[in-house]
């Protein structure tokens, strides 16, 4: 389940980032209100995390952007101002919800699970590529019915994978989506991810396509 946190507090995304990994979300950080608004039109979301107060292009003219494109994905908007008139302009803008700093983690992770909730219309919301299932929601995978146990960056490569199934993949989008862009390529990092990932599902649903990446397909 992909989200978008547009924060450009650093200490602030650097906590925030791993809880809400922890809780099954692959998250896109960025601290720059153009690129948010740029990732927003091109990227699927499930949700977006925006602090108004960004660089470059403003929060509010970020969603109102998004809303103006027909993008539709829940907006959670994080705030130091705590006016009823601020938060009047976050709603006009797009946003479903508000969060004012300083707020407790937990309350952001489960403003944002009832978002996603009320978005999606039903609990079981879900992507399937043969015998494996994400259950959005949940936030968990399952294979042949069975939890898997994944740690963060195995979930969001395998996460990535299925919002994509079939596609090939090359090594720098992949490394850019599980290492949030701090991946080097020539680290053979990836390589042992994917292994790992092979052995838990079975080597013949991640393929390699000599020369140009890796796909995810159903066993024949």
């Amino acid at each position: 389940m992909r989200i978008l946190l547009a924060e450009d507090d650093l200490e602030l995304a650097s906590r925030l980032q791993p809880l809400l990994e922890q809780a099954g979300y692959v998250v896109n950080h960025v601290s720059d209100g153009r690129e948010a608004e740029e990732l927003g039109q091109i990227e699927e979301l499930q949700a977006a995390i925006v602090d108004l107060g960004l660089p470059g292009l403003d929060g509010l003219s970020v969603i109102e952007r998004w809303r103006g494109n027909g993008r539709d994905f829940p907006v959670l908007v994080l705030t130091a101002r705590g006016r009823w008139h601020d938060k009047l302009a976050g709603f006009d803008a797009g946003a479903d919800d508000y969060l004012t700093k300083p707020f407790q983690a937990d309350e952001l992770i489960l403003r944002l699970r009832a978002l996603i909730r009320r978005s999606r219309g039903h609990a079981s919301a879900q992507l399937s590529c043969g015998p494996l299932q994400l259950e959005i929601n949940a936030g968990r995978f399952l294979l042949e019915g069975q939890p898997l146990s994944l740690s963060p960056q195995e979930f969001r490569l395998l996460s990535y994978f299925i919002h994509h199934p079939g596609s090939v993949v090359g090594r720098e989008r992949l490394g850019e989506q599980v290492f949030d862009g701090g991946h080097d390529p020539d680290s053979n990092a990836l390589d042992v991810l994917l292994g790992r990932l092979r052995r838990k599902l079975g080597v013949e649903m991640i393929q390699t396509v000599r020369g140009q990446g890796w796909r995810l397909v159903a066993p024949a």
